[in-house]
């Protein structure tokens, strides 16, 4: 378990009409293992091909075909218990899930219930500087995906379209330990961040690659400790759970009006159905799909087809040896290693596209003074354009080049201002571009000094002022930087300023 060193948040409280009611919520994520073919088949899970076009036969559910488990599914799993602090089950075994949809051709699910592959693991979940909540996993299974239908391409009749379907999927199912909607916003944000870091899933949310189910309850305050303390999942009142979110900030505004549903409903002292519900944003409201079923509505039992699955330890460790370094871990080690702030380190850390171009800059150069320009030049111009990162103009080397030209003092920072401009806009190498533009900063006190003896000449009235006033002497300096295009060190110009006025 994790050492944890930070603050517990309070519950999310929201006040009805006969007193306040705590929520509490358990969610279960669905994340597309990232693989080039699906779990049980050799057919493509690339996003956007034409309809029907990555079928195989199992996956259409033809006669006498049958499943074959694809290991680098299985490694995928692993990888991602393992990243999670989890128990990797040895043992495993598949079980048939059987519901009827058009866009399941077999009529079952092979999915696993009763043996999972990844046991109980953990998620740290940071709120805020200082406050974080311990989400508890319960489990990882894996399972198929359904395929999908398709309602608006014509006005009285439904298309199937079977590419996704036999796709692998991941089951993240967590405990009932977070609190309120924006826990659980930051709780699918943190999870997508460990899967992208670990290569497992790519949390492409909007292709629906990383879905969630969420589980919503309100209890009084006080019932989610006697849980705690019990494991009685009476004390937190019916759940009702909200289908298919693809959207952090509709996962937030799902939960907050369903609990205010549920809410309403036991204050007025009616009881809560466990059913299932989904969430319609243009209306800002969950609707009943269905009565939520049980394991036995399913007639889960071991599929046939499937032998139960062993893996070795060995094996497991071998993947152990390969997992990366994980966001926490990268992040405590910027602030250590480079005297970041909790902030900065947890922006560079944020997507593993900007760890590693952070990290490619700081190894040419110097490492706080790469995250200020990575964070507010890089990102700020790239966030202007609306350009993604792996569409920067500027390459790393060509950042730290920048950065490495202030640091020999060939530049100033207004300088480099101005030269990253040049580079985003144009390209090429900024040392090559500084002496071919003559912009190198002009370090000889010499010519400097002529400058400042220049100024001090043209303008003895506001000599007079700077030396009763030494803030002035501020005028000075931005004459000298003017006189001379900017390229005088600023340093040396200070210096000299405040020598020939005797401040």
């Amino acid at each position: 378990m994790l050492d944890l060193t930070y603050d517990t948040p309070k519950p999310k409280v929201i006040a009805g009409a006969t007193g306040d009611w705590e929520l509490v919520i358990g969610m279960e994520i669905h994340a597309q293992v990232s693989s080039e073919a699906k779990l049980f088949s050799g057919a493509s899970t690339k996003f956007g091909a034409e309809p029907n076009a990555n079928v195989a036969f199992v996956d259409a559910a033809m006669p006498g075909m049958l499943p074959v488990i694809n290991e680098f599914c299985i490694a995928q799993a692993v990888r991602t218990g393992l990243g999670l602090k989890a128990e990797i089950n040895l043992v495993s075994a598949f079980d048939r899930k059987n519901y009827f949809y058009p866009d399941l051709p077999q009529g079952y699910q092979i999915s696993q219930l009763y043996h999972p592959i990844v046991g109980e693991g953990e998620v740290l979940v940071e709120l805020a500087e200082g406050i974080a909540r311990l989400v508890r996993i319960e489990r990882i299974h894996l399972e198929q995906d359904a395929g999908k239908s398709i309602h608006d391409m014509d006005p009285h009749m439904s298309f199937v379209d079977l590419n996704r379907t036999g796709v692998a999927l991941m089951e993240i199912v967590s405990r009932p330990d977070i609190r309120g909607p924006e826990e659980a916003a930051a709780y699918v944000g943190k999870l997508r961040q460990i899967l992208r870091y670990l290569g497992t899933c790519d949390g492409n949310m909007q292709n629906g690659n990383l879905r969630a189910d969420v589980n919503v309850s309100v209890c009084r305050p006080g019932d989610y400790e006697k849980y705690q303390a019990t494991q009685d999942f009476g004390h937190l009142g019916t759940r009702c759970e909200i289908k298919n979110m693809n959207s952090m900030r509709f996962i937030q505004a799902a939960i907050e009006v369903e609990a205010r549903r549920q809410i309403a409903i036991l204050e007025d002292g009616g009881k809560i159905d466990q059913e299932t519900r989904l969430y319609d944003p243009d209306k800002n409201e969950t609707r009943s799909m269905r009565s939520k079923e049980e394991a036995h509505d399913y007639r889960y039992f071991p599929c046939p087809d499937l032998l139960p699955l062993e893996i070795e330890q060995g094996w497991v460790d071998d993947i152990a040896a390969t997992l990366p370094e994980l966001p926490d871990a990268r992040k405590a080690r910027y602030i250590a290693d480079y005297g970041l702030s909790d902030y900065d380190a947890s922006v560079l850390t944020a997507e593993v596209e900007n760890a590693a171009y952070f990290e490619e800059v700081a190894n040419a150069s110097d490492g706080k003074l790469a995250a200020n320009w990575v964070i507010n030049d890089l990102f700020g111009r790239l966030k202007k354009d609306d350009k993604a990162l792996s569409d920067s103009p500027v390459s790393p080397a060509q950042l730290g080049g920048i950065i490495n030209l202030i640091q020999k003092g060939d530049i100033s920072g207004k300088i480099a201002k101005d030269l990253f401009e040049i580079v985003y806009v144009d390209g090429g190498d900024p040392s090559h571009i500084v002496e071919e533009r003559g912009m190198k900063q002009v370090t000889d006190t010499g010519a400097i000094e002529a400058a400042v003896d220049e100024v001090i000449a043209a303008n003895p009235a506001q000599v007079e002022k700077a030396k009763q006033n030494p803030k002035l002497a501020g005028w000075f300096v931005g004459q000298v930087m003017k006189a001379t295009g900017g390229k005088a060190n600023p340093k040396a110009v200070n210096d000299l300023v405040a020598a020939k006025l005797g401040l």
